[in-house]
């Protein structure tokens, strides 16, 4: 379990009034592959745009996201040179990178935030040092849903399960993937998708 830090109630309540109002990450759907009406898995392609990212590496994957969350949420909340509350956009993307053999997951995970529109062209500065603002280049993904805690184990499994649907191919990267979330890591039957990176 990943415990919340004490300082991080405010923060969330403050993201639970302003839960209504999470922007998606702006995309485009180029296909979907299914069987019997459920679609197994999409490709999209999403523009460039600016992003808040941390980077973290933490002994368990939950850890690092979580503390990544965390800092994140200080920035969106207020921590930030306007010094309100920036809107939350979902997904939250953390970049994860395969180890040599294949078999588990680097120490070291990017968490990334999309700024909303209104702030993409004049990001606010973030007040922590550990947070940077980066421009993101367009990218195209195929994209499969999954729910629940994302630990290594599933995350493998994910990758693992997704490789057997496309079978062997050389469209996508091998060894650099994204857990994309929807919900903030204590939501325990949270929606993530996996994410292989098209060549």
């Amino acid at each position: 379990r990943v415990l919340c830090l004490a300082d991080m109630a405010g923060p969330i309540a403050q993201m639970a009034r302003h839960r209504h109002a999470r922007e998606p990450v702006p995309y485009v759907s180029l296909s979907q592959h299914g069987k019997c009406e459920e679609a197994a898995y999409e490709e999209r392609r999403y523009p460039a745009g600016k992003w808040a990212c941390v980077t973290m590496g933490e002994p368990m994957y939950e850890q690092s996201i979580s503390l990544s969350f965390m800092k994140l949420m200080r920035y969106i909340c207020k921590e930030n040179s306007v010094g309100c509350h920036l809107g939350m956009t979902v997904p939250v993307l953390n970049e994860i990178h395969l180890t040599k053999e294949g078999t588990e997951l680097e120490r070291e995970v990017l968490t990334a935030y999309y700024l909303p529109g209104v702030f993409q062209q004049n990001p606010p500065v973030p007040m922590d040092p550990e947070i940077h603002i980066t421009e993101r280049a367009p990218l195209r993904v195929m994209t499969r849903v999954f729910y629940g805690m994302t630990t290594e184990e599933t995350i493998l499994r994910e990758i693992s399960l997704f490789w057997e649907l496309l079978g062997s191919t050389e469209a996508v990267l091998r060894g650099t993937y994204i857990v994309a979330s929807y919900e903030n890591p204590s939501v325990p039957q949270r929606r993530n998708e996996i994410w292989f990176i098209c060549q």
